[in-house]
């Protein structure tokens, strides 16, 4: 795989993390007067629309049923459970508390490249993983408490289910294309999830369709830009950018809300950034000495 292909991927991840963030605070404001996994199924099938758009305006309709049935299955499970548990989770938590505990997720997606996906995970990209969950700690500094209660084991859990859903992804990117990753993930998630909230649904209120519309293009564009991500990257170099959501919950909290972040936060923030600046420095390095 060519190098460069880490530098694209890298840009997908800071995308799709901003996207995401946009989405979990739709999510958080949805937990207050829906269940967790009702929350969880209007995520996939408000989405689905725009994936069809998508699938039609690829050319690749035709193509969809031409795929790996057990992973792809696979995955629909781990995504149903992950975006269950990470909507019960920050119904309970702060978001602060909920990313500082779901960024141990770059950390699993490393450790798994190594058996899954054969990848031999350079020196940099454990320290740049290391440094940036350094500098989440000290921005965020969520409370002991935190840690032990119900939210935090989904967290915990979540994030277990993200990074097996990662890694498969780029499993799956060999066979099958990112169309097809995107139709079925979707597809999957929402009905998953529709089938497990369907005892306890809740009519939506009309007011409530505004905060869906922006889950569904949020969530959809965000899909796109991490399949990419996860499809031309090294899983051990994409990983670590899932610590640039602080400074887009930073920038979110500025604009939406006017707070300003504290010392704490500035100072863990730069340490992420820090981090990240390196590891771009080091695979445009690597990619000037690849020759053409």
């Amino acid at each position: 795989m060519p190098v460069s292909g880490n530098l694209r991927s890298i840009v997908s991840m800071v995308i799709a993390v901003g996207l995401f963030s946009m989405m979990d605070a739709v999510m958080k404001a949805l937990t207050a007067t829906y269940p967790a996994t009702q929350v969880a199924a209007m995520r996939g099938l408000s989405a689905m629309p725009l994936v069809c758009l998508y699938v039609l305006w690829r050319g690749e309709a035709h193509a969809l049923l031409k795929i790996r049935w057990p992973l792809h299955l696979f995955r629909g499970i781990i995504g149903v459970m992950m975006l269950s548990l990470f909507a019960f989770a920050i119904k309970e938590l702060a978001l602060a508390e909920a990313y500082t505990i779901f960024f141990i997720a770059p950390l699993l997606i490393t450790v798994l490249s190594i058996p899954v996906l054969k990848e031999t995970v350079q020196p940099v990209h454990w320290i740049a993983i290391g440094v940036g969950l350094v500098g989440v700690v000290i921005s965020m500094r969520p409370s002991g408490e935190a840690f032990f209660s119900l939210g935090a084991l989904a967290v915990l859990a979540a994030a277990t289910c993200y990074a097996v859903s990662a890694v498969s992804a780029r499993v799956l990117s060999r066979t099958d294309s990112s169309v097809n990753q995107v139709f079925w993930t979707t597809l999957l998630m929402g009905v998953g999830a529709g089938t497990l909230a369907a005892p306890e649904w809740i009519s939506i209120a009309d007011t409530d369709w505004p905060l869906i519309t922006a889950l569904a293009v949020t969530g959809f564009l965000g899909l796109l830009a991490i399949t990419d991500a996860f499809r031309h990257g090294q899983a051990s170099a994409v990983a670590p950018f899932e610590y640039t959501a602080l400074a887009w919950g930073v920038g979110l909290d500025w604009i939406l809300w006017r707070t300003v972040p504290d010392y704490y936060t500035l100072i863990g923030g730069g340490i992420i950034i820090a981090s990240g600046l390196y590891l771009i420095r080091n695979e445009r390095v690597k990619d000037v000495a690849v020759p053409p």
